[in-house]
Protein backbone atom coordinates (compact mmCIF):
# COMPACT_ATOMS: atom_id res chain seq x y z
CA UNK A 1 0.00 0.00 0.00
CA UNK A 2 2.05 2.98 -1.26
CA UNK A 3 1.15 6.33 0.27
CA UNK A 4 2.62 9.48 1.73
CA UNK A 5 3.65 8.81 5.30
CA UNK A 6 4.56 10.93 8.31
CA UNK A 7 6.32 8.97 11.07
CA UNK A 8 5.54 10.18 14.59
CA UNK A 9 8.15 9.03 17.11
CA UNK A 10 6.60 8.61 20.54
CA UNK A 11 8.59 9.83 23.55
CA UNK A 12 5.80 9.20 26.04
CA UNK A 13 3.86 12.44 25.78
CA UNK A 14 0.20 12.62 26.79
CA UNK A 15 -0.95 14.14 23.48
CA UNK A 16 0.65 11.72 21.03
CA UNK A 17 -2.59 10.31 19.63
CA UNK A 18 -3.79 13.87 19.19
CA UNK A 19 -0.74 14.72 17.06
CA UNK A 20 -1.58 11.80 14.78
CA UNK A 21 -5.21 12.86 14.55
CA UNK A 22 -4.21 16.39 13.55
CA UNK A 23 -1.97 15.05 10.79
CA UNK A 24 -4.76 12.79 9.53
CA UNK A 25 -7.20 15.73 9.62
CA UNK A 26 -4.83 17.42 7.17
CA UNK A 27 -5.44 14.44 4.81
CA UNK A 28 -1.98 13.02 5.36
CA UNK A 29 -1.34 9.44 6.51
CA UNK A 30 0.83 8.93 9.58
CA UNK A 31 1.89 6.22 11.99
CA UNK A 32 2.96 6.46 15.63
CA UNK A 33 6.09 4.45 16.43
CA UNK A 34 8.15 4.07 19.62
CA UNK A 35 11.25 6.27 19.76
CA UNK A 36 13.23 3.01 19.95
CA UNK A 37 12.23 2.05 16.39
CA UNK A 38 15.45 1.23 14.46
CA UNK A 39 16.53 3.73 11.84
CA UNK A 40 16.34 1.06 9.13
CA UNK A 41 12.68 0.42 9.95
CA UNK A 42 11.86 4.12 9.94
CA UNK A 43 13.51 4.58 6.54
CA UNK A 44 11.77 1.51 5.14
CA UNK A 45 8.47 3.32 5.77
CA UNK A 46 9.51 5.99 3.26
CA UNK A 47 8.63 8.96 5.48
CA UNK A 48 7.86 12.32 3.92
CA UNK A 49 8.57 13.83 7.33
CA UNK A 50 9.10 12.93 10.97
CA UNK A 51 7.54 14.38 14.13
CA UNK A 52 9.10 13.98 17.57
CA UNK A 53 6.43 14.06 20.29
CA UNK A 54 6.58 15.54 23.74
CA UNK A 55 7.48 13.48 26.78
CA UNK A 56 7.94 13.69 30.56
CA UNK A 57 11.75 13.26 30.61
CA UNK A 58 14.52 15.88 30.55
CA UNK A 59 16.96 15.47 27.67
CA UNK A 60 20.02 16.07 29.87
CA UNK A 61 19.06 13.34 32.38
CA UNK A 62 20.79 9.95 32.40
CA UNK A 63 18.78 7.37 30.48
CA UNK A 64 16.51 9.92 28.79
CA UNK A 65 14.99 8.83 25.45
CA UNK A 66 17.16 9.41 22.41
CA UNK A 67 17.13 8.66 18.68
CA UNK A 68 19.83 7.35 16.38
CA UNK A 69 21.92 10.48 15.55
CA UNK A 70 22.08 9.35 11.91
CA UNK A 71 18.37 10.13 11.64
CA UNK A 72 19.33 13.80 11.28
CA UNK A 73 21.47 12.98 8.23
CA UNK A 74 18.73 11.40 6.12
CA UNK A 75 17.49 14.61 4.46
CA UNK A 76 14.00 14.20 5.98
CA UNK A 77 12.14 17.19 7.50
CA UNK A 78 11.66 16.93 11.28
CA UNK A 79 9.28 18.76 13.60
CA UNK A 80 10.09 18.47 17.31
CA UNK A 81 7.35 19.23 19.83
CA UNK A 82 8.24 20.14 23.44
CA UNK A 83 10.59 17.29 24.52
CA UNK A 84 11.10 16.57 20.82
CA UNK A 85 12.23 20.15 20.26
CA UNK A 86 14.69 19.99 23.16
CA UNK A 87 15.99 16.61 22.00
CA UNK A 88 16.72 18.02 18.56
CA UNK A 89 18.48 21.02 20.09
CA UNK A 90 20.59 18.85 22.41
CA UNK A 91 21.53 16.28 19.78
CA UNK A 92 22.56 18.91 17.23
CA UNK A 93 24.88 20.84 19.51
CA UNK A 94 22.63 23.14 21.51
CA UNK A 95 22.21 23.21 25.26
CA UNK A 96 19.11 22.41 27.35
CA UNK A 97 19.06 23.18 31.08
CA UNK A 98 16.46 23.28 33.88
CA UNK A 99 14.51 26.53 33.73
CA UNK A 100 14.78 29.01 36.55
CA UNK A 101 11.56 29.35 38.56
CA UNK A 102 10.93 32.93 37.42
CA UNK A 103 12.00 32.66 33.79
CA UNK A 104 11.69 30.28 30.82
CA UNK A 105 9.49 27.73 32.66
CA UNK A 106 5.95 27.91 31.29
CA UNK A 107 2.67 26.02 31.74
CA UNK A 108 -0.71 26.79 30.21
CA UNK A 109 -1.93 29.45 27.81
CA UNK A 110 0.87 31.81 26.82
CA UNK A 111 1.01 34.92 24.63
CA UNK A 112 3.50 34.11 21.87
CA UNK A 113 5.07 36.11 19.04
CA UNK A 114 6.02 34.48 15.71
CA UNK A 115 8.49 35.27 12.96
CA UNK A 116 6.13 35.11 9.97
CA UNK A 117 9.02 34.66 7.53
CA UNK A 118 9.32 31.09 8.85
CA UNK A 119 7.53 28.47 6.72
CA UNK A 120 5.93 27.00 9.85
CA UNK A 121 3.97 30.20 10.53
CA UNK A 122 2.83 31.12 7.04
CA UNK A 123 -0.63 32.65 7.02
CA UNK A 124 -1.12 33.01 10.78
CA UNK A 125 -1.19 36.21 12.91
CA UNK A 126 2.06 37.54 14.33
CA UNK A 127 0.76 37.15 17.90
CA UNK A 128 -1.50 34.47 19.36
CA UNK A 129 -1.94 32.03 22.24
CA UNK A 130 0.02 28.78 22.56
CA UNK A 131 -0.25 26.00 25.16
CA UNK A 132 3.08 25.67 26.96
CA UNK A 133 4.10 22.78 29.18
CA UNK A 134 7.85 22.77 29.80
CA UNK A 135 10.15 23.08 32.79
CA UNK A 136 13.37 23.00 30.75
CA UNK A 137 14.93 25.75 28.69
CA UNK A 138 17.01 25.86 25.50
CA UNK A 139 19.92 27.91 26.80
CA UNK A 140 21.73 27.74 23.45
CA UNK A 141 20.22 26.79 20.08
CA UNK A 142 22.33 24.66 17.71
CA UNK A 143 24.43 26.16 14.94
CA UNK A 144 22.36 26.80 11.81
CA UNK A 145 19.15 27.37 13.80
CA UNK A 146 17.46 30.66 14.48
CA UNK A 147 14.77 31.61 16.97
CA UNK A 148 11.41 31.98 15.20
CA UNK A 149 8.98 32.39 18.14
CA UNK A 150 9.25 33.80 21.64
CA UNK A 151 7.20 34.67 24.70
CA UNK A 152 7.70 36.92 27.70
CA UNK A 153 9.34 34.15 29.74
CA UNK A 154 10.92 32.09 26.96
CA UNK A 155 13.05 33.67 24.21
CA UNK A 156 13.29 30.32 22.38
CA UNK A 157 9.64 29.26 22.05
CA UNK A 158 10.39 27.92 18.56
CA UNK A 159 13.55 27.32 16.52
CA UNK A 160 14.19 26.49 12.88
CA UNK A 161 16.93 25.42 10.49
CA UNK A 162 14.92 25.81 7.30
CA UNK A 163 17.81 24.74 5.06
CA UNK A 164 17.53 21.23 6.55
CA UNK A 165 13.79 21.31 7.21
CA UNK A 166 14.25 21.10 11.00
CA UNK A 167 11.75 22.86 13.26
CA UNK A 168 11.19 22.75 17.00
CA UNK A 169 8.43 24.25 19.15
CA UNK A 170 8.33 24.41 22.95
CA UNK A 171 4.52 24.46 22.99
CA UNK A 172 1.88 21.94 21.86
CA UNK A 173 0.37 22.87 18.47
CA UNK A 174 -1.83 19.76 18.51
CA UNK A 175 -4.09 20.89 21.38
CA UNK A 176 -7.10 23.15 20.89
CA UNK A 177 -5.71 25.67 23.39
CA UNK A 178 -3.01 26.61 20.86
CA UNK A 179 -4.59 29.02 18.41
CA UNK A 180 -3.63 28.21 14.80
CA UNK A 181 -1.87 25.04 15.97
CA UNK A 182 -3.40 22.91 13.22
CA UNK A 183 -2.34 25.56 10.69
CA UNK A 184 1.24 25.19 11.90
CA UNK A 185 1.09 21.41 11.52
CA UNK A 186 -0.46 21.81 8.07
CA UNK A 187 2.32 24.23 7.10
CA UNK A 188 4.92 21.67 8.16
CA UNK A 189 3.22 18.98 6.10
CA UNK A 190 2.53 20.96 2.95
CA UNK A 191 5.13 23.74 2.94
CA UNK A 192 8.07 21.76 4.31
CA UNK A 193 7.39 18.05 3.66
CA UNK A 194 5.71 18.89 0.31
CA UNK A 195 2.95 16.30 0.69
CA UNK A 196 -0.04 16.26 -1.65
CA UNK A 197 -2.58 15.11 0.95
CA UNK A 198 -3.94 11.89 -0.55
CA UNK A 199 -5.29 10.30 2.64
CA UNK A 200 -9.08 9.98 2.26
CA UNK A 201 -11.50 7.29 3.35
CA UNK A 202 -12.61 6.82 -0.24
CA UNK A 203 -9.05 5.95 -1.25
CA UNK A 204 -8.59 3.83 1.87
CA UNK A 205 -11.78 1.88 1.20
CA UNK A 206 -10.71 0.91 -2.33
CA UNK A 207 -7.19 -0.05 -1.26
CA UNK A 208 -8.36 -1.98 1.83
CA UNK A 209 -10.90 -3.98 -0.17
CA UNK A 210 -8.22 -4.92 -2.69
CA UNK A 211 -5.79 -5.91 0.09
CA UNK A 212 -8.41 -8.02 1.90
CA UNK A 213 -9.33 -9.87 -1.28
CA UNK A 214 -5.67 -10.60 -1.98
CA UNK A 215 -5.05 -11.86 1.56
CA UNK A 216 -8.23 -13.93 1.99
CA UNK A 217 -8.40 -15.44 -1.46
CA UNK A 218 -11.02 -18.19 -1.26
CA UNK A 219 -10.79 -18.47 2.54
CA UNK A 220 -13.52 -18.05 5.14
CA UNK A 221 -13.71 -15.14 7.60
CA UNK A 222 -15.50 -15.10 10.97
CA UNK A 223 -16.41 -11.83 12.74
CA UNK A 224 -18.00 -11.35 16.17
CA UNK A 225 -20.36 -8.45 15.50
CA UNK A 226 -21.29 -6.41 18.58
CA UNK A 227 -23.37 -3.83 16.77
CA UNK A 228 -21.02 -1.02 17.78
CA UNK A 229 -19.51 1.35 15.24
CA UNK A 230 -16.14 -0.40 14.91
CA UNK A 231 -17.40 -3.94 14.42
CA UNK A 232 -20.21 -2.77 12.13
CA UNK A 233 -17.82 -0.88 9.84
CA UNK A 234 -15.39 -3.81 9.87
CA UNK A 235 -18.26 -6.11 8.87
CA UNK A 236 -19.33 -3.79 6.05
CA UNK A 237 -15.77 -3.52 4.71
CA UNK A 238 -15.24 -7.29 4.83
CA UNK A 239 -18.66 -7.88 3.26
CA UNK A 240 -17.77 -5.59 0.38
CA UNK A 241 -14.47 -7.41 -0.06
CA UNK A 242 -15.38 -11.10 0.29
CA UNK A 243 -19.18 -11.33 0.43
CA UNK A 244 -20.46 -14.80 1.27
CA UNK A 245 -17.03 -15.90 2.51
CA UNK A 246 -17.78 -13.81 5.63
CA UNK A 247 -19.86 -15.01 8.56
CA UNK A 248 -20.96 -12.45 11.13
CA UNK A 249 -22.15 -13.71 14.50
CA UNK A 250 -24.28 -11.09 16.23
CA UNK A 251 -25.01 -11.97 19.85
CA UNK A 252 -28.04 -10.02 21.08
CA UNK A 253 -27.85 -10.33 24.86
CA UNK A 254 -31.16 -8.56 25.40
CA UNK A 255 -29.46 -5.55 26.98
CA UNK A 256 -29.27 -3.32 23.93
CA UNK A 257 -31.15 -0.07 23.36
CA UNK A 258 -34.64 0.06 21.85
CA UNK A 259 -34.78 -1.54 18.37
CA UNK A 260 -30.96 -1.76 18.25
CA UNK A 261 -30.77 -5.46 17.43
CA UNK A 262 -33.25 -5.11 14.56
CA UNK A 263 -31.41 -2.06 13.22
CA UNK A 264 -28.09 -3.91 13.15
CA UNK A 265 -29.63 -6.90 11.40
CA UNK A 266 -31.43 -4.73 8.84
CA UNK A 267 -28.24 -2.82 8.04
CA UNK A 268 -26.47 -5.97 6.85
CA UNK A 269 -29.23 -7.46 4.70
CA UNK A 270 -27.91 -5.57 1.67
CA UNK A 271 -24.70 -7.61 1.62
CA UNK A 272 -24.32 -11.21 0.50
CA UNK A 273 -22.98 -12.48 3.81
CA UNK A 274 -23.84 -15.16 6.32
CA UNK A 275 -25.42 -13.17 9.14
CA UNK A 276 -26.18 -15.15 12.27
CA UNK A 277 -28.23 -13.42 14.96
CA UNK A 278 -28.38 -15.19 18.30
CA UNK A 279 -31.23 -13.96 20.49
CA UNK A 280 -29.85 -14.83 23.89
CA UNK A 281 -31.79 -12.51 26.20
CA UNK A 282 -33.20 -15.28 28.38
CA UNK A 283 -29.89 -17.00 29.10
CA UNK A 284 -28.12 -13.71 29.88
CA UNK A 285 -30.87 -12.55 32.26
CA UNK A 286 -30.82 -15.91 34.04
CA UNK A 287 -27.07 -15.63 34.58
CA UNK A 288 -27.47 -12.06 35.87
CA UNK A 289 -30.41 -12.75 38.19
CA UNK A 290 -29.78 -11.24 41.62
CA UNK A 291 -26.34 -9.84 40.71
CA UNK A 292 -25.83 -6.23 41.81
CA UNK A 293 -22.03 -5.70 41.79
CA UNK A 294 -20.98 -3.87 38.58
CA UNK A 295 -17.74 -5.74 37.92
CA UNK A 296 -19.47 -9.07 38.45
CA UNK A 297 -22.09 -8.07 35.89
CA UNK A 298 -19.36 -7.29 33.39
CA UNK A 299 -17.59 -10.61 33.94
CA UNK A 300 -20.80 -12.65 33.64
CA UNK A 301 -21.76 -10.94 30.38
CA UNK A 302 -18.24 -11.27 28.94
CA UNK A 303 -18.02 -14.95 29.79
CA UNK A 304 -21.52 -15.73 28.52
CA UNK A 305 -20.76 -13.93 25.26
CA UNK A 306 -17.78 -16.24 24.79
CA UNK A 307 -19.93 -19.30 25.48
CA UNK A 308 -22.56 -18.24 22.93
CA UNK A 309 -19.90 -17.45 20.37
CA UNK A 310 -18.29 -20.85 21.00
CA UNK A 311 -21.54 -22.62 20.24
CA UNK A 312 -22.05 -20.73 17.00
CA UNK A 313 -18.42 -21.15 15.92
CA UNK A 314 -18.71 -24.92 16.34
CA UNK A 315 -21.66 -24.92 13.95
CA UNK A 316 -19.63 -23.02 11.34
CA UNK A 317 -16.55 -25.22 11.65
CA UNK A 318 -13.03 -24.30 10.65
CA UNK A 319 -12.43 -20.77 9.37
CA UNK A 320 -9.30 -19.31 7.86
CA UNK A 321 -9.43 -15.83 9.38
CA UNK A 322 -10.86 -14.32 12.53
CA UNK A 323 -11.71 -10.63 12.06
CA UNK A 324 -11.53 -7.98 14.78
CA UNK A 325 -12.65 -4.36 14.92
CA UNK A 326 -9.35 -3.12 16.37
CA UNK A 327 -8.81 0.59 15.68
CA UNK A 328 -5.63 2.66 15.77
CA UNK A 329 -5.89 3.94 19.37
CA UNK A 330 -5.94 0.26 20.45
CA UNK A 331 -2.72 -0.26 18.52
CA UNK A 332 -1.00 2.80 19.98
CA UNK A 333 -2.08 2.02 23.54
CA UNK A 334 -0.89 -1.56 23.16
CA UNK A 335 2.66 -0.63 22.23
CA UNK A 336 2.34 0.84 18.73
CA UNK A 337 2.27 -2.33 16.73
CA UNK A 338 3.07 -5.25 19.01
CA UNK A 339 0.57 -7.69 17.54
CA UNK A 340 0.65 -10.11 20.45
CA UNK A 341 -0.34 -7.35 22.85
CA UNK A 342 -3.02 -5.95 20.55
CA UNK A 343 -4.93 -9.24 20.43
CA UNK A 344 -5.18 -9.48 24.19
CA UNK A 345 -6.03 -5.78 24.45
CA UNK A 346 -8.90 -5.88 22.00
CA UNK A 347 -12.45 -6.65 23.07
CA UNK A 348 -12.51 -10.05 21.38
CA UNK A 349 -9.08 -11.00 22.67
CA UNK A 350 -10.79 -13.51 24.95
CA UNK A 351 -12.29 -15.61 22.18
CA UNK A 352 -11.89 -19.36 22.75
CA UNK A 353 -8.66 -21.03 21.74
CA UNK A 354 -10.41 -23.83 19.88
CA UNK A 355 -11.66 -21.52 17.10
CA UNK A 356 -9.55 -22.80 14.24
CA UNK A 357 -8.14 -19.93 12.21
CA UNK A 358 -4.92 -19.20 10.41
CA UNK A 359 -4.62 -15.48 11.03
CA UNK A 360 -6.38 -12.45 12.51
CA UNK A 361 -7.58 -9.70 10.17
CA UNK A 362 -7.88 -6.18 11.58
CA UNK A 363 -9.08 -4.05 8.65
CA UNK A 364 -9.51 -0.88 10.76
CA UNK A 365 -6.26 -1.03 12.70
CA UNK A 366 -4.89 2.08 10.91
CA UNK A 367 -7.93 4.27 11.61
CA UNK A 368 -9.07 6.64 14.32
CA UNK A 369 -12.73 6.64 15.41
CA UNK A 370 -13.69 9.64 13.28
CA UNK A 371 -12.09 7.95 10.26
CA UNK A 372 -13.97 4.72 11.02
CA UNK A 373 -17.24 6.66 10.97
CA UNK A 374 -16.36 8.27 7.62
CA UNK A 375 -15.39 4.90 6.17
CA UNK A 376 -18.80 3.59 7.26
CA UNK A 377 -20.44 6.35 5.25
CA UNK A 378 -18.28 5.50 2.23
CA UNK A 379 -19.48 1.90 2.54
CA UNK A 380 -23.13 2.93 2.64
CA UNK A 381 -23.92 2.17 6.27
CA UNK A 382 -26.93 4.10 7.59
CA UNK A 383 -26.20 7.24 9.57
CA UNK A 384 -27.78 5.87 12.76
CA UNK A 385 -25.13 3.15 12.80
CA UNK A 386 -22.23 5.37 11.79
CA UNK A 387 -22.98 8.05 14.40
CA UNK A 388 -23.87 5.63 17.17
CA UNK A 389 -22.63 6.80 20.54
CA UNK A 390 -20.12 4.76 22.51
CA UNK A 391 -22.07 1.91 24.08
CA UNK A 392 -20.54 -0.39 26.71
CA UNK A 393 -20.21 -4.08 25.93
CA UNK A 394 -22.39 -5.04 28.92
CA UNK A 395 -25.04 -2.71 27.51
CA UNK A 396 -27.90 -1.67 29.76
CA UNK A 397 -26.68 -4.04 32.48
CA UNK A 398 -24.42 -1.29 33.83
CA UNK A 399 -27.06 1.39 33.34
CA UNK A 400 -29.47 -0.48 35.61
CA UNK A 401 -28.21 0.08 39.14
CA UNK A 402 -28.74 -2.95 41.34
CA UNK A 403 -30.23 -6.23 40.14
CA UNK A 404 -31.35 -6.70 36.54
CA UNK A 405 -34.73 -7.93 35.34
CA UNK A 406 -36.44 -7.90 31.96
CA UNK A 407 -39.01 -5.46 33.33
CA UNK A 408 -36.27 -3.01 34.36
CA UNK A 409 -34.48 -3.40 31.01
CA UNK A 410 -37.70 -2.70 29.10
CA UNK A 411 -38.45 0.33 31.30
CA UNK A 412 -34.97 1.76 30.73
CA UNK A 413 -35.15 1.09 26.99
CA UNK A 414 -38.32 3.16 26.67
CA UNK A 415 -37.03 6.02 28.80
CA UNK A 416 -33.66 6.10 27.02
CA UNK A 417 -35.38 6.14 23.63
CA UNK A 418 -37.46 9.19 24.63
CA UNK A 419 -34.33 10.96 25.92
CA UNK A 420 -32.45 10.35 22.68
CA UNK A 421 -35.46 11.25 20.53
CA UNK A 422 -36.01 14.62 22.21
CA UNK A 423 -32.32 15.46 22.17
CA UNK A 424 -32.29 14.84 18.40
CA UNK A 425 -35.49 16.85 17.85
CA UNK A 426 -33.94 19.81 19.66
CA UNK A 427 -30.75 19.54 17.57
CA UNK A 428 -28.70 19.04 20.73
CA UNK A 429 -27.30 15.70 19.52
CA UNK A 430 -24.74 17.62 17.45
CA UNK A 431 -23.42 19.28 20.59
CA UNK A 432 -23.14 16.20 22.80
CA UNK A 433 -20.48 13.48 22.88
CA UNK A 434 -22.59 10.93 24.76
CA UNK A 435 -26.00 10.93 26.41
CA UNK A 436 -28.09 8.19 27.98
CA UNK A 437 -30.52 7.29 30.76
CA UNK A 438 -29.75 5.30 33.91
CA UNK A 439 -32.37 3.43 35.94
CA UNK A 440 -31.34 3.98 39.54
CA UNK A 441 -32.04 1.60 42.42
CA UNK A 442 -33.67 4.44 44.34
CA UNK A 443 -37.44 4.63 44.70
CA UNK A 444 -39.25 7.76 45.75
CA UNK A 445 -42.74 8.90 46.63
CA UNK A 446 -44.70 10.73 43.97
CA UNK A 447 -48.23 11.81 43.08
CA UNK A 448 -49.85 10.94 39.77
CA UNK A 449 -53.47 11.88 39.32
CA UNK A 450 -54.99 11.58 42.76
CA UNK A 451 -52.87 8.65 43.79
CA UNK A 452 -49.60 8.09 45.61
CA UNK A 453 -46.79 6.39 43.72
CA UNK A 454 -43.59 4.78 44.91
CA UNK A 455 -41.51 4.26 41.78
CA UNK A 456 -38.02 4.47 40.31
CA UNK A 457 -35.93 7.61 39.91
CA UNK A 458 -34.34 7.87 36.47
CA UNK A 459 -31.03 9.69 35.98
CA UNK A 460 -30.14 11.45 32.74
CA UNK A 461 -26.46 11.76 31.80
CA UNK A 462 -24.95 13.86 28.99
CA UNK A 463 -21.32 14.88 28.50
CA UNK A 464 -19.13 16.88 26.15
CA UNK A 465 -15.57 15.70 25.52
CA UNK A 466 -12.86 15.53 22.87
CA UNK A 467 -11.19 12.33 24.05
CA UNK A 468 -13.27 10.79 26.89
CA UNK A 469 -10.21 11.04 29.14
CA UNK A 470 -11.93 14.03 30.72
CA UNK A 471 -15.52 15.16 30.16
CA UNK A 472 -17.72 18.07 31.15
CA UNK A 473 -21.42 17.69 31.95
CA UNK A 474 -23.53 19.09 29.13
CA UNK A 475 -25.59 22.27 29.54
CA UNK A 476 -28.80 21.02 27.93
CA UNK A 477 -31.39 23.83 27.76
CA UNK A 478 -33.93 23.71 30.59
CA UNK A 479 -36.89 23.64 28.21
CA UNK A 480 -35.49 20.52 26.53
CA UNK A 481 -34.94 18.80 29.87
CA UNK A 482 -38.45 19.79 30.90
CA UNK A 483 -39.97 18.16 27.82
CA UNK A 484 -37.90 15.01 28.30
CA UNK A 485 -38.92 14.75 31.95
CA UNK A 486 -42.61 15.25 31.20
CA UNK A 487 -42.66 12.67 28.43
CA UNK A 488 -40.81 9.98 30.38
CA UNK A 489 -42.97 10.31 33.50
CA UNK A 490 -46.16 10.34 31.43
CA UNK A 491 -45.24 7.58 28.99
CA UNK A 492 -43.05 5.11 30.90
CA UNK A 493 -44.72 3.21 33.75
CA UNK A 494 -42.60 2.71 36.85
CA UNK A 495 -40.77 6.07 36.77
CA UNK A 496 -41.97 9.05 38.79
CA UNK A 497 -38.84 11.18 39.20
CA UNK A 498 -36.15 12.46 36.81
CA UNK A 499 -32.73 13.75 37.93
CA UNK A 500 -29.96 15.23 35.77
CA UNK A 501 -26.32 14.40 36.51
CA UNK A 502 -24.18 17.57 36.64
CA UNK A 503 -20.90 15.87 37.57
CA UNK A 504 -17.90 16.13 35.26
CA UNK A 505 -15.11 13.59 34.72
CA UNK A 506 -13.17 13.64 36.98
CA UNK A 507 -14.33 13.16 39.70
CA UNK A 508 -17.07 10.99 38.18
CA UNK A 509 -16.78 8.57 35.26
CA UNK A 510 -19.02 8.90 32.23
CA UNK A 511 -20.88 5.67 33.02
CA UNK A 512 -22.40 5.14 36.47
CA UNK A 513 -21.03 1.60 36.83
Amino acid sequence: MNRENIVILDFGGQYNQLIARRVRECRVYCEVKPYTTPLSEIMAMGPSGIIFTGGPASVYADGSPKVDPELFDQGIPILGICYGCQLMAQELGGSVVPAESDTAREYGKTDTVFDLSCALFSGIPEKSITWMSHGDYMERVPAGFKTVAWSKACPTAAIADESRGFFGVQYHPEVNHTQYGTDMIRNFLYNVCKVKGDWTMGNYKDTAISDIREKVGSGKVLLALSGGVDSSVAAALLAEAVGSQLTCVFVDHGLMRKNEGNEVEAAFKKWDINFVRVNAETRFLLKLAGVTEPERKRKIIGEEFIRVFEEEAKKIGAVDYLAQGTIYPDVIESGAGDAAVIKSHHNVGGLPDFVDFREIIEPLRLLFKDEVRQLGRELGLPEYLVTRQPFPGPGLAIRILGDITKEKADTLREADAIFREEIAKAGEDKNLSQYFAVLTNMRSVGVMGDGRTYDHALALRAVVTDDFMTADWARIPYEVLDKISTRIVNEVPGINRIVYDITSKPPATVEFE
